[in-house]
């Protein structure tokens, strides 16, 4: 994007609100986008081998702030940009991988909820896959000249094959007959089952029919079957970004911890095997919760096997062939090209409304580090906030000046090694290339 495209005001104000709360912005991440090129690329193999059929794990690993988060959203708005539909949740107390207290139903519903499409990127997008499903079926009944329940019938019998798919088929098979019937109030009950928010068999039976609802013990089962169903509405398959795996990590109970670990073992291995067709898992961590050996990833033996980074991959060099995925520190160019990037966008876009020249913001960077240390472009979120709240300063306050509000520091180049000038960032149009695909996390 060019520095000189304006930005709507509906996408600025998001964005700052974002930056400002430290939170991953939901509109206009493009605009903040820098660094990670080589991670992106990485993921997307991952999203084109899921919509030809495969699967993929991921587990992105980096220090809180370094921006897991960030990264997993971008991945979920590549994966929808390329037909797939996607779906995230944090893990918490109240959701889990496993458990026997409803957690796992609750971190199933979550997903549901969160179903995202193209056409609907902020979620909800359950009701209108369906729907895409029954249309689609509906134009093949006519092409054909055949009875569309024939139709859906057939087409939903490879899912009465998996686990859980008899009754899956049969609650989609209520929704055709809801939607043939104008029967709004059967349409809801068919899609309040398959986002799991039925708590007992008796009321799914009821509205229903069916015997089975989704609940902890086949949360997995029934992502499996969400991936196939996703396929036969017309996308390419289904992407699961969870985050806030350091949740898991957090349990008192070492064997509420080996059942959910046991869990992503399962996951892991139906992925490395092959028998997840259109399925994706994208999970975000910290780094001890991978490799602390007492209650991390690594604690469960079969899991450390499985996971071990590449021995070979040091001294700069990096593996991104195997699950485990580091978010490497961003470079100091990289941290120049996102302050760039947020003052543009305090400007909306224009570069005659710049509230600070270039000067501004190396010497804020000198300022960071001589706060901070090298750490401030490690972990950029509260340098970026910091920058916000300068900018703020300088947009209410007309007669401030950027230098007294930094309290005048200003350290030469060659007093700091770490801050070495810059490769003629200057030059930095402020195109998105390659390299300036984002990872921060806020």
């Amino acid at each position: 994007m060019s520095t000189a495209a304006r930005i709507r005001p509906r996408e600025r104000d998001a964005l700052l609100q974002s930056l400002r709360a430290g939170v991953v912005p939901r509109l206009g991440q493009h605009h903040v986008q820098v660094g990670r090129a080589a991670e992106l690329r990485a993921l997307l193999g991952d999203i084109e081998r899921i919509a030809d059929g495969g699967s993929a794990i991921r587990l992105v690993v980096g220090e809180y702030g370094a921006g897991k988060t960030f990264f997993l959203h971008l991945v979920r708005n590549v994966a929808m940009e390329k037909r797939l539909v996607t779906a995230h949740a944090d893990l918490n107390p109240d959701r889990r991988l496993h458990a026997t207290g409803g957690q796992a139903r609750g971190l199933y519903a979550e997903l549901m909820r969160n179903l995202a499409t193209r056409a609907k990127p902020d979620g909800g997008a359950m009701q209108s896959v369906v729907e895409r499903f029954v249309s689609t079926a509906l134009t093949e009944a006519g092409t054909a000249g055949a009875d569309p329940a024939r139709i859906i019938r057939d087409r939903l019998a490879e899912l009465a094959q998996m686990t859980g798919g008899y009754d899956f088929a049969e609650v989609v098979g209520a929704y055709w007959r809801g939607h043939d019937l104008g029967d709004e109030q059967l349409k809801a009950s068919a899609v309040r089952w398959l986002r799991g928010e039925y708590g007992t068999r008796t009321e799914a039976r009821q509205a229903l029919g069916v015997r089975t609802i989704i609940d902890d013990g086949n949360v997995y089962d029934h992502l499996k079957l969400m991936a196939r169903f996703v396929r036969l509405a017309g996308f390419d398959g289904l992407l699961l970004c969870v985050d806030e795996l350091v949740n898991l990590y957090k349990l008192a109970s070492s064997q509420a911890r080996n059942s959910n670990y046991e869990q992503i073992l399962r996951i892991l291995n139906d992925v490395l095997q092959g028998s997840a067709g259109h399925l994706g898992f994208v999970f975000g961590g910290t780094p001890e919760t991978l490799t602390d050996t007492r209650r991390g990833l690594y604690s469960y033996a079969a899991l450390q096997s499985r996971l071990a980074e590449n021995s070979f991959a040091s001294d700069g060099l990096v593996d991104l062939s195997g699950p485990v995925v580091r978010l490497t520190s961003l470079t100091q160019e990289d941290m120049y090209v996102l302050l760039m990037k947020v003052r543009n966008v305090y400007a909306a876009g224009d570069p005659a409304a710049h509230l600070v020249p270039d000067e501004a913001l190396m010497e804020f960077m000198r300022h960071c580090s001589q706060r901070v240390g090298d750490a401030y472009f490690r972990t950029p979120r509260s340098t970026v906030k910091a920058f916000c709240d300068l900018l703020a300063i300088l947009e209410q306050n007309p007669g401030a000046d950027w230098r007294g509000l930094l309290g005048g520091v200003a350290l030469a180049p060659e007093s700091n090694p770490d801050l070495a000038p810059l490769d003629d960032p200057g030059q930095d149009d402020g195109q998105d290339s390659d390299d300036d695909l984002a990872g921060f996390r806020l």
